[in-house]
């Protein structure tokens, strides 16, 4: 007899079709393939259709056996099975190579990777005929029914996508709502769906509330207050944002007259949890959870590895004052319910939620971590740390650095960009500021104008705002050392902009960098090193404070300690809108050693980063000569000339403050190129 779910395989779909939302199913131009009754078979084939690289044969034999005789065996069996269902005559589906295994499922309809596909590309942005048909693919859990006792490895995964998928089917929901006509007969079954899966997100309660007041149901709106506002005080939640979008949606809808309900009052012990986004939160920033990674698979054992991890991660991305990051109470409570990290996030209402594992193995560690955006379920980044520990804190503090780094970077790209896609008029402090950042990454004088408008914005909106002084600060050093404007006037500026932002705030580790960079520019050597010294003391993973260190000290401090600071920088945020500047930092560091070469290769990788501007140009002319390497060192001169005909060596030494070592080799490798 053949199941529901192969009736709808065959009777909508041709080709190679093969549906893991619910019990795993495969069809073939319409009619269903027999697997042999085995649950690793089954969790085999939905384990590699998510895996993103080939698998080894060892992990696999690791993460779906406990201890039988014959590991391989057993996966030998199961692979010949698969090829059975899913290869075709002129090609293998079931892929092997050097002890790995992948499928190739390119033009088979897989429909979980249709759902992570759009949500990796943005659900949000997909229209309303798309989420449909995502929509109508989600018919089920993900694997549904399918459980294997003493796999404990398997489990995690399992439980991690199906958390995954779930959340991803929210925000499916959350967008049809949103996008489909308000008089659509769908929008009620799709609200109801949402509030089953996240009955404690805000949003859905909202748009509920919405909709029936719409359809001028207002008793009805009262009714689900009530009980909405229990649900939440039952797990110590803050409902107050619920009950004012209410009396806004009420008041929008002409019913100010209707008495007052008293059906859910709030009471004294209503938000012991503040949420990041509600009305009582006083900042715009974003908004990030970092979840208790979990130890070895999953064990459930608290305090070990892991948990000092988390709380390491959490203090560091508070130091950085970069965003709203939650306290590690609430997360840990949380977890101690066994909250998933997509509910729990929803629960916290944060923009973002990070979750990890840590796996200390014989001779190994490996830590994954995944950062999600909450409200599209879209995975931002997510990597994998592998080491061989020697000193296992040291790899642990080296490991917590690229993670806090990466986080930073990945959420300030996605706020830049979605803060481009805004209206102007329509930008808060925080949306002005990560739009006066896209501008300022592009490094021309036009961009630099309106990246300082949109800083001016910030501020004026929050004056308390301390990276926007900050922001502006670095548009004045910008004008100042590109000499764009008044060089006089623009050090001034820079210098008191800086001045701002520690008076707003003088732990924030920004506030400290422009006012080292503002010192430099004043001529203040070992003032500006102080100051930038004590931006990284603050937040050792703040790479642009080490980025800064190297570059004051390439100039007339120490060599050796600025190609540290480079290196540094860059293993902290290695795709960084400043990389050139990194590298070209560490080509002039170089040639303070003598070491022409070196200095030549790491100036050009400098010159072929996409948004190196013209004194970067120059420094690879200037090194290519030295090197001896006089043709390309002449296109670069004649690109520079190009922009700045008149353009010579003096205008290149005065844009730094090298010392007179510095100064004779420079002015040596220009006289090479005739930029003397």
């Amino acid at each position: 007899m053949v199941s529901g779910v192969e009736s709808s395989l065959a009777s909508s779909h041709k080709g190679l079709v093969v549906r893991l939302f619910g019990p795993l199913a495969i069809a073939r131009d319409g009619v269903p393939v027999k697997l042999p009754a085995s649950r690793k078979l089954r969790a085999l084939l939905a384990y590699l259709a998510l895996a993103p690289h080939p698998v080894g044969r060892g992990k696999l034999c690791e993460l779906l056996w406990d201890v039988p005789n014959d590991p391989r065996g057993e996966l030998r069996w199961c692979l010949s099975k698969l090829r059975a269902a899913l290869d075709e005559p002129d090609r293998r589906r079931v892929q092997t190579a050097d002890d790995t295994i992948a499928l190739d499922l390119d033009g088979i309809s897989v429909d979980v990777l249709s759902v992570a596909s759009a949500a990796a590309a943005g659900i949000e942005t997909l229209d309303h005929e798309r989420l449909q048909a995502l929509a109508r693919l989600i018919v089920g859990d993900f694997l549904e029914g399918l459980e294997i006792d003493r796999i404990p490895l398997f489990n995690s995964w399992l439980t991690a996508q199906r958390r995954r998928f779930g959340s991803c089917h929210a925000a499916i929901l959350e967008n049809l709502v949103k996008t489909l006509p308000a008089e659509s007969d769908d929008v009620s079954a799709h609200l109801e769906k949402w509030l089953e899966l996240t009955p404690f997100d805000s949003c859905a309660h909202i748009a509920l509330l919405a909709r029936l007041a719409r359809r001028g149901q207002f008793g009805a709106c009262e009714d689900h207050l009530a009980a909405a506002a229990a649900l939440f005080q039952s797990e110590e939640l803050d409902f107050a944002p619920v009950r004012q979008a209410w009396l806004a949606i009420r008041a929008e809808r002409r019913c100010a007259t209707l008495p007052a309900q008293a059906a859910a009052p709030p009471t004294p012990n209503e938000s012991p949890i503040v949420l990041a986004g509600s009305e009582a939160s006083t900042t715009h920033k974003a908004s990030l959870a970092v979840m208790p990674f979990a130890e070895d698979a999953g064990s459930g054992i608290r305090g070990g590895l892991a948990d000092g991890f988390t709380h390491d991660i959490i203090t560091r991305l508070a130091k950085l004052r970069d965003f709203f990051v939650i306290a590690r109470g609430s997360v840990f409570a949380l977890a101690e319910k066994n909250i998933a990290p997509e509910d729990a996030g929803l629960r916290l209402n944060v923009d973002y939620v990070a979750t990890g594992t840590v796996r200390s193995l014989t001779g190994r560690l490996i830590v994954t971590i995944e950062l999600v955006e909450v409200r599209t379920a879209r995975i931002v980044w997510a990597e994998t740390f592998e080491s061989k520990p020697d000193d296992i804190f040291s790899v642990l503090d080296d490991i917590g650095n690229s993670i806090v780094a990466s986080i930073s970077s990945e959420i300030e790209t996605v706020e830049r960009n979605r803060a481009m896609l805004k209206a102007p008029n329509s930008l808060n402090a925080w949306e002005a500021y990560h739009r006066g950042l896209w501008h300022m990454y592009r490094f021309t004088r036009s961009e630099n104008d309106l990246a300082r408008h949109f800083f001016d914005i910030a501020v004026r909106q929050d004056p308390t705002f301390a990276r926007a002084y900050a922001g502006l600060s670095f548009t004045h050093w910008q004008s100042a050392f590109q000499r764009w404007g008044d060089r006089d006037q623009d050090c001034a500026l820079a210098f008191e902009t800086a001045g701002q932002s520690l008076l707003v705030d003088d732990h924030n580790p920004a506030a400290h960098w422009a006012m080292g960079r503002a010192l430099w520019l004043r001529g203040e050597g070992n003032a500006s090193v102080l100051e930038l010294e004590r931006a990284v003391d603050l937040s050792p993973n703040f790479a642009l404070g080490h980025y800064a260190l190297s570059f004051v000290q390439s100039q007339s401090g120490d060599p050796q300690a600025a190609i540290g600071s480079s290196d540094h920088s860059r293993h902290l945020s290695p795709f960084d809108p400043m990389l050139f500047g990194m590298l070209g930092a560490r080509a002039m560091a170089h040639v303070r050693l003598g070491q022409f070469d070196e200095a030549a290769e790491w100036a050009l990788k400098a010159a072929a980063r996409p948004n190196a501007h013209i004194i970067i140009l120059s420094i690879a002319a200037h090194c290519l000569a030295l090197a001896g390497r006089l043709d390309e060192a002449k296109t670069f001169a004649a690109a520079v000339r190009k922009t700045l005909p008149d353009y010579r060596a003096d205008d290149f030494i005065d844009t730094f403050r090298f010392d007179p070592d510095a100064t004779a080799l420079f002015k040596l490798g220009a006289k090479r190129i005739g930029l003397n």
